[in-house]
């Protein structure tokens, strides 16, 4: 696959992480395919758009959530139009730049391109507490980063 392809995916990665970090569980559900499948961080599973939207609204809606900042680690495409995404992310509260190693997370996404837009079939969101300090490191500076972005 082509650069850009790599980046389509990339993006789609990005946005999720965008809408969670911006508490928006309608942006967030929209992402999922018709039956697309997001498993949290508690083990939770939710499928299709609607269940995804019923499950993260309340989220959002009792209170403060922490932000992820991700890395991406790897884009695999299984097929032309079928990608596998591997990142690392660490959460923080807001204002805080280090959660510590609970809150470290493997994220995985399988998205499929159908009708030219790419979509979540599987976001698994898994505790990593054995992540590398040098890893929760990288994380940390880029939560860093964003932090010190305006607005």
């Amino acid at each position: 696959m082509d650069m850009s392809t790599s980046q389509e995916v990339q993006r789609l990665y990005e946005t999720l992480i965008d809408a969670w970090n911006r508490r928006d569980a309608e942006g967030m559900a929209a992402l999922f395919g018709e039956e697309g499948v997001q498993i949290g961080f508690d083990g939770s599973i939710a499928t299709g758009r609607e269940e995804i939207l019923s499950h993260l609204a309340p989220i959002f809606e009792s209170g403060p959530t922490a932000s992820y900042v991700g890395k991406v680690k790897d884009i695999r495409f299984l097929g032309n139009n079928v990608a596998l995404l591997r990142a690392v992310a660490e959460m923080a509260a807001s204002g805080e730049a280090d959660a510590g190693k609970d809150a470290n997370a493997h994220q995985t996404v399988i998205a499929v391109k159908d009708g030219g837009r790419w979509s979540i079939e599987l976001f698994q969101n898994t505790p990593a507490t054995e992540l590398s300090e040098a890893v929760t490191e990288g994380l940390r500076q880029l939560l860093l980063d964003k932090m010190r972005q305006p607005g």
